[in-house]
This record gives C-alpha cells, sequence and structure tokens, in this order.
C-alpha cells in the first residue's frame, strides 16, 4: 500500500484531521497536503509516518476491543457531563 493510501486510510479510521497527523508524526502540519500535492518524503521520514499509522491504528484497534476496529465510536465533546446523569 502506497504511504499516502496507508495516511488517509489512518486518518479515515481514526477521525484525526491531516494537520493534527503531521505534527503528531513528524512535526509538520502540511505533511499530508504536501503528499497529496505529489512531495516525496526521504526515507526517514517515510519510516517515521509509517511508524505513526501503525501506533494510531494499534491505538484505535485497542480502543475498540478488538483486531478489527471497524465501528467508530462517537465522539463526545470533552469536559461535557451526560446530560443524563443524576446529581
Amino acid at each position: 500500500m502506497s504511504l499516502l493510501s496507508l495516511i488517509e486510510a489512518c486518518l479515515k479510521a481514526t477521525r484525526l484531521p491531516p494537520s493534527r497527523f503531521g505534527r503528531d508524526a513528524v512535526s509538520d502540519p502540511r505533511i499530508v497536503h504536501d503528499l497529496r500535492r505529489g512531495r516525496q518524503p526521504g526515507r526517514r521520514m517515510e519510516t517515521r509516518l509509517r511508524a505513526h499509522v501503525a501506533a494510531l491504528l494499534e491505538a484505535h484497534r485497542a480502543s475498540k476491543g478488538g483486531p478489527e476496529g471497524t465501528g467508530l465510536r462517537s465522539r463526545r465533546p470533552a469536559g461535557r457531563a451526560d446530560s443524563g446523569s443524576a446529581q
């Protein structure tokens, strides 16, 4: 699988913004945009990107409780209490 295809699949599965992925992976928030426009990363950068994708997908699968990780969790904004909680 090409690097860009791998990253796109990861972004879709994790619902992570491209800029956050790039910043976390290689300290470059524009890397995904640049790859989409044809940038060819060096060997070291490609290795770092692939390792970051693997780590994200592993964490995503673990949070799903199974190896498939096909379902998407609903995201609730941080810091908000459940509307049905008793006080």
